[in-house]
């Protein structure tokens, strides 16, 4: 199924095989005592992109129970405003660098964009110059930018610089077709990958689900990295966080992307424009 977005592109929903139900055989088998043991080991990794252009949302997102990663846009009216208040709070600041997608309108991707078209100095440039205008950025992720992922000259200009400023980059998984994983390990930079879209359709009901999709995910992984958005599903996806997170903190840890900074593995995704 195919459901459109804001970005103007399609969605693979993929939480189908995720909330598949075991039945017969598979499920007869008991879990084995050391899936249940883990339970408590688990790690989730909340990201909230968009920031920095005063959306809706942010104020509720502030005040979320735990630690997360802020995503900032580069050269918006409140990037800094944004990233110095979750620094302040102990938040993890990111770039959330516009990348060009497949399909979208180029005014979704705000100013200081990466298109294909662009030279490996240009590409450096405005990397260089986000990472300057992100106060206090850690790593960086990637803003749509289905056609920038899948670009192996592209990303390797791109991450020369992450990796120049000691940063990791989180790739937000808008394609099956990333290069990230190839050109990271070819560089040395740190990645990690994106698992769960929470808020790709804009309702309560779906944000939910997808909490569900959390669950079942971590019923056979120690870790998973979850992205929301500020902006039009700002305030539901906050009030569902703010409902869910004390019901999974017995069984979950909630830390910032610095924390889980290893080299990422192919994982199954539900990917977003």
């Amino acid at each position: 199924m195919h459901v459109k977005t804001r970005l103007g592109g399609s969605i693979l929903i993929a939480a189908a095989v995720l909330l598949t139900p075991i039945t017969g055989a598979a499920a007869a088998a008991p879990k084995n005592e050391k899936q249940v043991e883990l339970k408590g080991h688990r790690q989730v990794a909340i990201v909230i992109d968009d920031f920095g252009n005063g959306m809706t949302g942010t104020p509720e997102m502030m005040e979320l129970p735990v630690r997360f990663t802020v995503a900032v846009m580069p050269f918006m009216p409140t990037t800094k405003q944004d990233a110095e208040f979750a620094f302040k709070r102990g938040d993890d600041v990111i770039v959330h660098m516009p990348m060009e997608p497949v399909r979208g309108k180029p005014e979704w991707l705000g100013p200081g964009a990466i298109t294909t078209s662009m030279s490996d100095a240009e590409i450096s440039k405005r990397v260089e110059e986000a990472i300057a205008a992100v106060p206090h950025a850690v790593g960086m992720n990637n803003h749509m930018g289905s056609k920038v992922t899948a670009d192996e000259r592209v990303m390797r200009a791109v991450l020369t610089v992450v990796k120049k400023h000691g940063m990791f980059f989180l790739d937000s998984r808008t394609t099956y077709k990333t290069v990230l994983p190839k050109v990271t390990a070819e560089l040395g930079v740190p990645l990690l990958s994106n698992q769960v879209f929470l808020d790709d359709v804009y309702t309560t009901n779906h944000i939910a689900k997808q909490v569900g999709v959390l669950r079942k995910y971590l019923e056979t992984n120690e870790s998973c990295v979850i992205i929301g958005h500020v902006g039009p599903p700002g305030k539901l996806t906050a009030a569902v966080l703010k409902d869910a997170i004390p019901r999974l903190q017995s069984t979950t840890s909630f830390v910032k992307l610095s924390e889980m900074v290893v080299p990422s593995a192919e994982k199954d995704i539900i990917p977003h424009s």
